[in-house]
């Protein structure tokens, strides 16, 4: 009998080799990838069932490779392993269409309940958040400021918070220096920052980018 073929993605090592532990008794594991855009040639490439990911990366975190990932292929099951403990986090990630949401302080079993729940369809979120998760969706609660960046945005702003330059983040994504200002200073309007330190610092709370 075929066993589902999981795809890591986490760029801690010693995370990924004890997830490559814990997951191939139940598991084929697909790959091991270490970043937001290795994440997207993963997927297109190995075709996984499930995706198993950080939400912080380097270059494109989680999020945003998850939003990539789902304009070109909506059924595409990802489940988030994180140290953000926080609601905006949770909430954010099923916006985007996660198929799970889990804490790495969690039980190992809850992972594996997780991928299971991804490949029979259904979403899973960790008990310790889950109450608040829905009851914010219930009651309308807004979203946070990082959810008001489009892909792109936080795409620009994830690389300039890693110290890149405008003439480096243009030739990086195939754009010019003059669109990379425009994003950079359109984030600033959007966010109501002053300056590109105030975008950095933004960029590491809101888990956009690790430092």
């Amino acid at each position: 009998m075929t066993r589902p073929r999981v795809l890591l993605v986490d760029d801690h090592r010693i995370v990924a080799e004890g997830l490559k532990r814990l997951l191939e008794a139940d598991f084929e594991l697909a790959g091991v990838v270490e970043d937001g855009r290795a994440m997207i040639e993963a997927a297109r490439a190995l075709r996984p069932d499930v995706i198993v990911a950080d939400i912080s990366m380097p270059h494109l975190n989680g999020l945003d490779a998850l939003a990539r990932l789902k304009q070109e292929d909506p059924g595409v099951k990802v489940v988030f392993l994180t140290m953000h403990a926080e609601v905006a986090y949770a909430r954010r990630a099923l916006e985007a269409g996660a198929a799970g949401f889990v804490l790495k302080h969690s039980a190992p079993a809850e992972l594996v309940l997780a991928i299971r729940s991804a490949l029979e369809g259904r979403t899973y979120v960790a008990p310790a958040l889950a109450g608040e998760v829905f009851r914010a969706a219930r009651d309308g609660a807004p979203p946070d400021a990082a959810a008001s960046l489009t892909p792109r945005q936080r795409e620009i702003l994830a690389l300039l918070a890693e110290g890149l330059a405008a003439k480096e983040i243009a030739g990086m994504l195939g754009i010019s220096v003059r669109t990379v200002e425009f994003h950079k200073y359109r984030m600033m309007e959007i966010l109501g920052l002053a300056n590109s330190a105030e975008l950095v610092h933004f960029a590491i709370k809101h888990g956009i980018v690790q430092i």
